[in-house]
């Protein structure tokens, strides 16, 4: 198989793998650990796990050990194919010993899961040959990158994309980092641009995920991925993460947070010096969109502010705020109807399941707020987001007008004349 169809498996490996407090393994390490030699007890082991994680599957190239239910035509309590026959109970003591060498946790499933995925790519390369050569239209050969800042209405916007892909024919993708950390390795900065630009077979494509802004052209891409973004008041956004650690949402209401317990409100965190609500945590959507350089990261940097400004004119297509978002969609679906054709109608007179709220949070008193003010943190956060929010509305007042106080999307206001040479 070639090397980039494998540095692509490995890659969607690492995509799917996630929730796991440990560094996925590339798929490649996995199968030489596993299956060195590829020994038939090796794969019996394997495939028998994923049978009892609940996963049907059949990955190593012959026919699967069991579809659920008994539906392989073994008899109950033993398996097979390629190993003696084993009772049950000692199945489950040798299975425990597989566990616990590997260090398997409650992620076994999903990564049963991403190697089922995986392999049907190399099916796919492997049956019809390297789709190396596969030419795309020039409409389709297109990638969004949406590097989500947290607590923005990002997965109220990125539901909607999801809600779409499937009528408008485009692949949506979560990048998902270990431990949400939004700054990439060297190595894995390379491995996500060769992934992103010639995985074919997953565009038109759009990519989301909590990561920093990478830029794709110091790799040697020549033509680089749309980036879009929506940013949010400083303050705002921080009340909002701040009770979303201990309350969780309306999203998966069930899901324990790491701060769940916790009931000091915001203003209790401020006025006692708490360092989950100091302003240092307002030091985010700077660093978002300045990138992947370390004095990006250090808190309070003035170049990281400019180099965040000129990134938000120079390399983004459009980036919104969260308190106008349903003029943020209305753009890019005037801009980008490949993808969000029908957008703004869903958001208007959907059923809202797209959307995301906080639960618990309370509005922070006018104290809070001006002691947050005070701090020269809050006050270059609060320059970038002016500075988006301003762009924002520029683009948006050239682009819509306003009628009985509807938005409404201009027509074309351009065209061409006096085309020489005269045709004949």
């Amino acid at each position: 198989m070639a090397e980039t169809v494998r540095e692509r498996i490995d890659t969607v490996w690492g995509l799917r793998s996630r929730g796991c407090p440990q560094q996925p393994w590339p798929l490649s390490s996995f199968l030489r650990v596993c299956l060195r030699g590829r020994e038939s007890w090796g794969r019996a082991v394997l495939e028998r796990s994923m049978c009892l994680s609940g996963v049907s599957v059949g990955f190593l190239g012959r026919a699967p050990v069991c579809q659920g239910n008994g539906s392989s035509g073994r008899r109950p309590g033993s398996w097979g194919s390629g190993a003696a026959a084993v009772p049950t109970g000692g199945l489950v003591l040798l299975l425990q010993r597989i566990v616990l060498s590997f260090g398997f946790n409650a992620c076994f499933k999903q990564r049963a899961i991403a190697r089922h995925e995986v392999r049907e790519i190399e099916q796919r390369h492997t049956v019809d040959g390297p789709r190396q050569d596969v030419t795309l239209d020039e409409e389709d050969d297109v990638v969004i990158i949406y590097n989500r800042v947290p607590k923005t209405a990002s997965t109220s916007f990125t539901n909607i994309a999801y809600d779409l892909c499937a009528k408008n024919k485009y692949h949506v993708l979560h990048i998902n980092t270990t431990k949400n950390n939004p700054v990439m390795s060297l190595q894995d900065q390379v491995r996500f641009v060769k992934n992103v630009t010639s995985w074919k077979e997953m565009k038109p494509g759009f990519y989301h995920g909590h990561i920093s802004y990478l830029d794709f052209a110091k790799f040697g891409v020549k033509k680089k991925p749309i980036y879009i973004n929506v940013i949010r008041d400083p303050i705002e956004r921080l009340v909002s993460y701040y009770y979303f650690l201990r309350f969780g949402d309306d999203y998966r209401p069930g899901l324990r947070r790491r701060k769940q317990g916790d009931k000091k409100t915001f203003d209790e965190c401020v006025a006692a010096g708490g360092s989950d609500c100091a302003p240092e945590k307002l030091w985010l959507q700077i660093p978002f969109f300045c990138g992947h350089s370390s004095e990006c990261w250090n808190v309070g940097s003035r170049w990281a502010l400019e180099q965040a400004k000129y990134n938000l004119i120079n390399e983004y297509f459009l980036v919104g705020v969260t308190e106008e978002l349903e003029d943020f969609i209305m753009l890019l679906e005037a801009a980008l109807p490949r993808f969000f054709r029908g957008a703004t109608e869903l958001y208007r007179t959907g059923k809202k399941s797209h959307l995301r709220k906080t639960t618990e949070k309370k509005l922070p008193t006018k104290e809070t707020i001006a002691k947050l003010q005070q701090s020269e943190i809050w006050k270059m956060e609060n320059e970038f987001y002016e500075f988006a929010l301003e762009q924002f509305q520029f683009v948006r007042a050239h682009a819509v007008r306003e009628k009985d106080g509807e938005l409404y999307i201009l027509a074309q206001n351009f065209f061409y004349e006096k085309i020489y040479p005269k045709s004949n």
